[in-house]
């Protein structure tokens, strides 16, 4: 979806007199009455109304400045308009086309109560050992956490929030008007407690009345063994809390996991390269392989040519919500030597010589000093 500024056409410092006769424009020239069977308009429509819904709730505004249109999603607690006649615009809507200051069907539902908390990120930087065999690791974060001076309510030592006069602590206000469509009821946030029901007459002076304070906060966070970059953990409850008492949003923690020194990873599978030399892939040899499980040993057959594979099962990376694991791909690299001695030169001429093959190696002093003496 588009920006809400950009949608509404107005700055990002725009006043809530602007936000609205923009909205007014722009609901005139997109209302699906004014473009019958223009689906396009439609669908700007839904948006600008979803935009306003937003930016005119001054919670809402701060949390899409700061957070974006995920800060104001179903999961942060911010409206979230599903069609073009749901949530509490529709009274601007009917103000764009009668006139009049509100009216509608409904508006903001739900019970009377502080707003839930925002939810947070993290990422947790864990090596390829933590991903492949699971780990338990500490993961800080900057959040909101309850004012132990006041116990989350906001109020100072000795009192204690009261009932808001004006909603008598339901959190909402209704107004009734008269329109070309018949009585119309408008449902929303009591203005004077913020919804919540409830004012602080004497804020505590430790969170100013908001009932929470910003600290850092260390949480030990079980890493599930198959995990890899770009997983992302959900902890519930762990986010931020809301002000005055207000449920916690949750702290999503995303996994970035550390290149390994030896090992690469491909899905659930892990490759290692194995250097031989010629004579050992041309004779065979056996090497003990250290793997993320230990040593284990690796025969190479005579005759075995670069880049053969050999698979050890089982010992890959744990298959994430699954059975078992992966395997261990182990890939031979056939090492040339570049510094050879007089004698290797010529132990390798004559072993070319003895098979028919042509080469080319320049003498060492030695060798040549040798052939002079022959």
């Amino acid at each position: 979806m588009a920006d809400y500024y950009e949608l509404l056409g107005v700055a990002r410092n725009a006043s809530p007199d602007e936000l609205k006769k923009a909205y007014r424009k722009r609901a005139r020239e997109l209302h699906p009455d004014a473009n019958p069977g223009d689906a396009a308009a439609e669908e700007q429509f839904k948006q600008v109304a979803k935009a306003y819904e937003t930016l005119s709730d001054p919670e809402a505004r701060a949390r899409y400045d700061r957070f974006g249109e995920a800060g104001v999603g179903g999961a942060a607690g911010g409206p979230n308009l599903g069609d073009m006649f749901g949530g509490g615009g529709l009274g601007d809507l009917f103000d764009a086309f009668f006139g009049q200051q509100g009216g509608g069907f409904g508006g903001r539902g739900g019970p009377a109560g502080p707003p839930r908390g925002q939810d947070l990120e993290v990422v947790a930087d864990i090596s390829l050992e933590q991903a492949v065999f699971g780990a338990t690791m500490p993961v800080a974060v900057r959040t909101a956490v309850r004012c132990d001076d006041c116990d989350g309510s906001g109020a100072a030592e000795g009192t204690k929030p009261v009932t808001c006069s004006e909603c008598n602590g339901r959190g909402q206000v209704q107004r009734v008007r008269q329109s070309l469509l018949g009585q119309m009821v408008t449902t929303s946030a009591c203005p004077r407690c913020g919804g919540v029901g409830q004012v602080i007459a004497s804020p505590c002076h430790t969170c100013s009345g908001d009932g929470r304070v910003v600290t850092e906060k260390t949480y030990q966070v079980d890493i599930p063994a198959g995990v890899d970059t770009g997983s992302t953990l959900r902890l519930t409850g762990r986010g931020a809390v809301g002000p005055r008492n207000g449920s916690a949003g949750d702290l999503y923690v995303h996994i970035r996991v550390a290149a390994h020194e030896r090992f690469v990873r491909d899905g659930d599978d892990l490759y290692i390269d194995l250097p031989v030399s010629i004579a050992q892939a041309s004779l065979g040899t056996k090497f003990l392989l250290p793997t993320l499980d230990g040593d284990e040993e690796i025969v190479v057959p005579a005759g075995t040519q670069p880049g053969k594979e050999f698979v050890i099962r089982g010992r890959g990376v744990t298959r994430l919500q699954g059975r078992g694991r992966g395997d261990l791909r182990v890939r031979v690299k056939v090492e040339v030597p570049t510094k050879l001695t007089d004698a290797e030169v010529d132990l390798l001429r004559r072993f070319a010589e003895g098979r028919g093959e042509h080469v080319h190696a320049e003498q060492g002093l030695f060798s040549r000093i040798k052939s002079a003496f022959s």
